[in-house]
């Protein structure tokens, strides 16, 4: 059974949708189920002061990067490479473990995203 955060975040996701003057954009699909997520952030030097996410798939996917949107915003990007599905999980207050592999998405878009910032930031 899906928590009651969860499907909360599922029916009124946070920060939804397409970000247009995003500074930097990270993607993840799961060739598995065909769900996909992009993450948009907007940056104020090492700070994500902005995030939004477009996820296609089921409602722990949508969950997962509703959630991490509120977790990160504010975050540095040390703090915020340091957010796992686990915490995601957690936060979520759990979900089922045939539904985990969902909240990885949410993750490793947010993880892709980052990295570009590290890179272009060298």
């Amino acid at each position: 059974m899906y928590t009651d955060k969860l499907i909360k975040h599922f029916q009124e996701p946070h920060n939804v949708g397409v970000m247009e003057d995003a500074d930097i954009v990270g993607e993840a699909g799961s060739p598995t189920c065909g769900d996909t997520t992009t993450v948009y952030l907007k940056m104020d030097g090492d700070i994500i002061k902005d995030i939004s996410f477009q996820t296609y798939g089921c409602a722990a996917a949508i969950a997962s990067s509703s959630v991490l949107t509120d977790m990160v915003k504010g975050k540095t990007i040390e703090e915020a490479l340091k957010i796992t599905k686990n915490d995601i999980v957690d936060e979520l207050g759990g979900m089922p473990a045939e539904k985990v592999h969902c909240s990885l998405l949410a993750e490793d878009a947010l993880k892709a995203a980052l990295h570009k910032v590290l890179m272009q930031n060298k």
